[in-house]
This record gives C-alpha cells, sequence and structure tokens, in this order.
C-alpha cells in the first residue's frame, strides 16, 4: 500500500473552507498539492483575516480568520483546499491599533493587496475608469505558472556592447500610425521587434511595468478638460504583477503570459530587456493617501518615518520605503529574483536609487546592506543593476554611488555637460573630454561600463524639444507650469517651438545629428529615448508624467517624414557595433596598449596634438587607437565643433593608413553619413573643414 503524505491533508475547517496550518516562505499565495499557501508578514497585528471573492464580485464569498496556531513569529500562514483558482480574488484583513505617533495604522475595516501577489485585478483594462464604490480596488490573484520559455536564456550581453533604448510599452505603440494589431500592449511591443533591430537597438529599458493604478491623478488638462492620468507608472501597488492594463489580453488574466512572451521574442532577436523598478516609494502616499497595502499590513516596518509618525519624502511623492529594514530588504530582494527568475529578465534600472542606501531615519549609510545584498546574490548575479543616483531629497551620488563592483550608473553629469557644449556654453571643453572618454573621473576604479551615458531621456526634454525649445511649456499638466525641471540646458536654435524657417530647421537637424553622433562614440554605455532617433516631439513638456495621448506617444509617420535622421541613427549605431574601441572594457589612459603606433585616445584642436583647452574653445577632437574584431588596426577620429564658425582642421597622420569620411553632421544628406566600406577619402589626405556647429567622424585603417 503506497503511503499518503500526511500534510497534503486539511486538518480542520474553517467557513465551510477546508484548511490547515500553512508554510511561512514563501510570503504570497503559492499553489500546493490540492490548494493555496497563503502566507503574509505583518509584525503589529494581532490577528488577520484571509477574505475570499469570486473574481468581479463586489462583496466576499466568504472570510477566513487566522486561527492563533497559524501565526509562526510575525507571519500568518494557512493553506486552504478546494478553490477555483481561475475566479478567485483575495485580500487581507489586518487588526491592530491605530496609533500614528507609533507608527501603527491597522484598520479592519480595510481588504489590503497581498504585497507579494503575481497578479493584480481592479484595472484590468486601460482607462475603462472603475467603480469607485468598490471599497477593495486592487485584488489579489493566483498565477498559473505554465509558460513555455522554449529554453529561452540570458543573453548576457557584455554591459559595455549594449545600446539601451528607453521606451514606454503603452506610448511605444499607442499613436494609431503604429499600425500594429493590438496597440500599447505587450503584444504591439512585440510586433514591433524587427523595427529595433533594423535600429540596432540591443537592449530595452521599459518604463515601470509592475501593476499601478493610471487613474492615481485628480488633475485635468486646463486647455481641454480632458482628464490626466499617471501615464509614467511611478506609483507602483503591486510590485509582483506585470500591468494587466498593458496587455491585449489583461481582462481575461493573462497579462503574465503576454508580458514573457514579448521577453522570449526579444531574446530571440538578441535585445535583452531591463525594468525601471521604482522601490523608493510606492502608491499608497503620505496619511492623506490611500490605504492599500504596505500602510495597512506594518506601516512602520514598511515606510521611513518622523519621530512624530510622519511620512519621510525623500522621494518626493509623499512616502519613502524604509529599504534597509531587513524585512523590506528580503521584499526587494525577493521581488528581483521573482522577475529573473519567472520573466527572464536581464536586469534592472533603480529610480531614484539613492534611496536604497539611507537608513530609517533617511541618514545616507556608510555600507548600505539592500546595494551589497543585490550586488552579490547568486540569482541577480548576472543581471544589470543601474542606478538613477540621486533623489528628490538632494542626495546626489554621480559617480560615488555605492556600487560593491556591480552597479553602473545614470550619468547625469554626462547629460548636462554634453547638452551645455551642444549649445555652445563656454568652459565645457575640459570636461566634455572627461565624459566621452568614459568619465574616468567619476568611474575610474570600475570600467567606462559603469557609466550609462545619455542626452535625453523620459523625464526631460525629448531630442527634437531640446533643440527647438528654451523654457518648459508644462501648462497641459494643469499645475501651472510650475512642474518640471527647470534647468534643461536647451537652445530653440532662433525661434521658440515649431517654426517653417528653413535655417532654423537644418540647424535643429544638424543638432540632433551632433547629440546622437557624439553620444554614439563615447566610451560607456549609450542610452536613447524611443522616437529621438525620428525627432519626436512632446511640444516643449518636459514632465509627460500624465499625458496619455499624443503629447507622449511615438507618432510612427516620423519614419517617413524624418527618414533623414533616422538613417543617420541607424548607421551611428552600426558604426558603434562595427568598432570595438568605442566600446572597451576598460578606460583608454592615452597608451600605445594595441601596439598600433599611436595612444588608446589623443587630443587634438585645429591643428593634430594641439587641444585648446581654454575657456572658450568649443572644438576638440579626439581619436582613438586600436583593433578591429579581427586584429587589424582601427583608428576613429571624432571632431566635435559647437561654434558658430567653421575651421580647417589638420588631420592627425596615421603610419601606413589613410582616413575616410564616416560622418560629417555638415554636409548635406545622403553625403551626412556613409554606409561602413563605402566611406569616401577627404578632399585632402590631412585636411578637412569641419563646418559650424557640426560633427565630423573619419575612420582609418591599414589601407
Amino acid at each position: 500500500m503506497t503511503a499518503e503524505r500526511i500534510d497534503d491533508f486539511p486538518t480542520r475547517q474553517i467557513a465551510g473552507y477546508r484548511v490547515r496550518r500553512g508554510r511561512p516562505f514563501p510570503h504570497g499565495a503559492t499553489l500546493v498539492p490540492g490548494g493555496v499557501n497563503f502566507s503574509v508578514f505583518s509584525d503589529g497585528a494581532t490577528a488577520m483575516t484571509l477574505v475570499l471573492f469570486e473574481r468581479g464580485a463586489a462583496e466576499p464569498m466568504q472570510e477566513l480568520p487566522f486561527p492563533p496556531g497559524y501565526r509562526i513569529g510575525s507571519v500568518f500562514t494557512m493553506t486552504v483546499f478546494g478553490l477555483d483558482l481561475e475566479s478567485l480574488e483575495y485580500g487581507f484583513r489586518a487588526d491592530g491599533p491605530f496609533d500614528p505617533v507609533r507608527g501603527d495604522r491597522f484598520d479592519r475595516n480595510a481588504i489590503l493587496a497581498d504585497p507579494h501577489a503575481l497578479l493584480l485585478s481592479g484595472r484590468d483594462t486601460w482607462g475603462v475608469p472603475p467603480d469607485w464604490s468598490r471599497p477593495y480596488q486592487y485584488r489579489s490573484m493566483i498565477a498559473l505558472e505554465d509558460f513555455d520559455w522554449q529554453d529561452d536564456a540570458p543573453l548576457r550581453t557584455p554591459t559595455e556592447d549594449l545600446v539601451i533604448y528607453e521606451t514606454h510599452v503603452r506610448g511605444f505603440t499607442r499613436h494609431p500610425s503604429s499600425g500594429v494589431p493590438a496597440p500599447g500592449t505587450y503584444a504591439g511591443l512585440r510586433a514591433k521587434i524587427p523595427y529595433l533591430r533594423e535600429l540596432g537597438i540591443n537592449c530595452v529599458e521599459l518604463m515601470p511595468i509592475f501593476e499601478f493604478d493610471e487613474f492615481d491623478n485628480g488633475r485635468v488638462n486646463p486647455g481641454t478638460g480632458e482628464r490626466l492620468h499617471n501615464y509614467w507608472g511611478y506609483n507602483t501597488i503591486g510590485f509582483f504583477a506585470p500591468k494587466a492594463g498593458y496587455a491585449a489580453t489583461g481582462a481575461y488574466g493573462m497579462q503574465a503570459d503576454e508580458f514573457k512572451a514579448l521577453v522570449k521574442d526579444l531574446h530571440k532577436a538578441g535585445i535583452e530587456v531591463l525594468l525601471d523598478v521604482v522601490f523608493n516609494h510606492t502608491a499608497e502616499g503620505n496619511e492623506h493617501g490611500p490605504t492599500i497595502s504596505f500602510k495597512g499590513l506594518d506601516n512602520a516596518t514598511y515606510y521611513m518615518l518622523t519621530p512624530e509618525g510622519y511620512y519621510y519624502n525623500f522621494s518626493g511623492t509623499g512616502n519613502t520605503v524604509n529599504c534597509n529594514h531587513p524585512v523590506v530588504r528580503d521584499f526587494v530582494l525577493t521581488c528581483l529574483r521573482h522577475w529573473v527568475a519567472e520573466y527572464h529578465v536581464d536586469g534592472f534600472r533603480f529610480d531614484l536609487a539613492a534611496i536604497l542606501d539611507r537608513g530609517p531615519d533617511g541618514t545616507p549609510l556608510p555600507n548600505p546592506p539592500l546595494l551589497e545584498q543585490l550586488a552579490y546574490d547568486p540569482i541577480l548575479r548576472h543581471t544589470k543593476l543601474i542606478a538613477e543616483a540621486w533623489d528628490a531629497g538632494g542626495l546626489y551620488q554621480v559617480g560615488h554611488f555605492p556600487n560593491y563592483g556591480r552597479w553602473s550608473e545614470w550619468n547625469g553629469k554626462y547629460r548636462d555637460v554634453l547638452r551645455r557644449f551642444l549649445k555652445g556654453d563656454e568652459g565645457t571643453v575640459g570636461e566634455l573630454a572627461a565624459r566621452v572618454a568614459g568619465s574616468p573621473d567619476l568611474y575610474g576604479g570600475r570600467g567606462p561600463a559603469a557609466s550609462v551615458n545619455f542626452i535625453t531621456a523620459h523625464d526631460g526634454f525629448t531630442l527634437n524639444d531640446l533643440v527647438s525649445y528654451n523654457d518648459k511649456h508644462n501648462e497641459a499638466n494643469g499645475e501651472g507650469n510650475a512642474d518640471g525641471a527647470n534647468d534643461n540646458n536647451s537652445w530653440n536654435c532662433g525661434v521658440e517651438g515649431p517654426t517653417s524657417d528653413p535655417e532654423v530647421n537644418a540647424l535643429r537637424l544638424r543638432q540632433m545629428k551632433n547629440a546622437l553622433a557624439i553620444l554614439l562614440v563615447s566610451q560607456g554605455v549609450p542610452m536613447l529615448l524611443a522616437g529621438d532617433e525620428a525627432g519626436r516631439t512632446q511640444l516643449g513638456n518636459n514632465n509627460t508624467y500624465c499625458q496619455d495621448n499624443e503629447l507622449s506617444w511615438f507618432d510612427w509617420t516620423l519614419v517617413d517624414t524624418s527618414a533623414e535622421l533616422l538613417r543617420f541613427a541607424r548607421q551611428m549605431i552600426g558604426f558603434r557595433h562595427a568598432h570595438p574601441i568605442l566600446r572597451e572594457a576598460r578606460h583608454p589612459l592615452g597608451v600605445d596598449f594595441s601596439g598600433v603606433g599611436l595612444p588608446d585616445v589623443s587630443w587634438h584642436g585645429v591643428r593634430p596634438w594641439e587641444p585648446d583647452w581654454s575657456p572658450g574653445s568649443r572644438l576638440l577632437a579626439m581619436m582613438r587607437c586600436g583593433r578591429n574584431a579581427a586584429g587589424t588596426k582601427d583608428h576613429v577620429y571624432v571632431a566635435m565643433n559647437s561654434h558658430w564658425e567653421g575651421h580647417d582642421l589638420e588631420l592627425p597622420e596615421l603610419s601606413g593608413g589613410v582616413w575616410r569620411i564616416f560622418a560629417d553632421t555638415g554636409a548635406a544628406a545622403p553625403y551626412d553619413i556613409h554606409e561602413p566600406g563605402t566611406e569616401p577619402m577627404p578632399g585632402h589626405p590631412r585636411r578637412h573643414h569641419i563646418a559650424p556647429r557640426s560633427v565630423v567622424i573619419l575612420t582609418g585603417s591599414d589601407d
């Protein structure tokens, strides 16, 4: 007779359901033989109740109190048998004291979402107004993990070889011109993978896809009366759950499979997937915000609180997650492991990551345990970790973020000096040299892959707007143009906003090419904002967090109308992939490591080997020398001129080689950039004229 496992059977009944004491780990709802194991942490709760709903029902179908013996330490755990998994929604009621001064905000009347829920319902279809009368808006659900990955594996592309493309899942294909069957969804983005491959992208960074509420915004557009949304999604309500409103199948609870299919197909195309993650704050806000999950389960554990019980606000959004509390550290680590193990993502960009090294009172820690733990975790061992190394509380750590040899950073100093140089500011050439060489002054002990170089990102002007507006124009956000950054370092090229002036438009196009050219020859990891390659505009709005409309969406007609800029971007990305010396794993040191007879980096002015470092200089040339993938000599010369006057350049001499023109933004298309292998020689082998406000890129070999 076969022995039966005793622990597979219920031991009692509660509210008509067969149950037994569960297991404390893992937290959340886990499938076990015949049932579901529920486990939830609360250190301060005096009692806990499991609340069960039939999917879509307004009222619970049953509530199951956890017996006293079903509490193990501070974890309430119970296995419930005989549940209909596909129609089940659940939550918790937590009993306990309401004493805000001590940090306790328990409310038995509130039904709370499971912090570890793998799926959430309530916002299943984007933009469909919810039933606000329902007290339990965001409902936890069980995930059936039966997706066929077909041997998908992480790509493990070396960080220095990445070209990152930051995009918004909805905004990338929501525009009517996208031509995809399911616009604004994971499936829609999946249909655009061929475009990404043709562009040369090998890594996408997706703005937040953790479940959030797009209706978390009470403002309207003062000009149109249109309701505004929380479009960007930096207001997480479910850290383990993919956003259902981004799935064509979200109404059917299939958002997890749809997102997994996107990741699998991106990997097949050689494209890694990074997720923009928000662990610094949640959608619960401050004492005036809603109680969704953390606040009602264990407010004093999950949030940084002042001695009076109010919320520290280093995030600028009302609350700050207490990331270095041991319980919260475990939560963050478990969450990231989940996305790597179950969704095969390749890495993470951490929003306002400086908060992650603050202690419970907000003081920066010398050795933040969360950052160290993430750096050395065995499951995260080969994932990319990228920090936005500042926060809204004034902590700015670019170049000295606690990195443990693993973390890269959004290099805000690269963005700032490149913008200032492009518009012709004085005193930028010296810092420009450091930034295009991989910022060795900031990352000398870590390598250039620690520097994620960017000129634009979701937060700020697009590239087109950077050269079209002197000032932000955020009136449509309903905040009196008071929101968004004021230090944009932008220049409108003579006219604010759209113009029919052909000279201004030609200059703007050239400036966009200049920006792309410099970014893609810089040492470090380049990141492009989606649409910049085609001149996308937000009409001067530098904070479109609330704009779910054509202001934010990628207008795919630009692929045709901005074909010249798109061609330039595509060729520049291809050039970077073709020249290993632009993406070496170490900083160039001005030494001939490759035995090519020239140093790996050298600096030049209008004459070779004579750079002008004076404050008034607006021209700098850089020469990179090494070997290509075939082992033959490879040289790249980049002259960057932000002066409103042209200059005659004397070119460095190549022993046994000749220079060829790859790109010259001062030349009319199609002569502004060339296909590899078709680059023409300059009119004179040792001289070349660089036009006003332009970039010239030459390539040399053993010809």
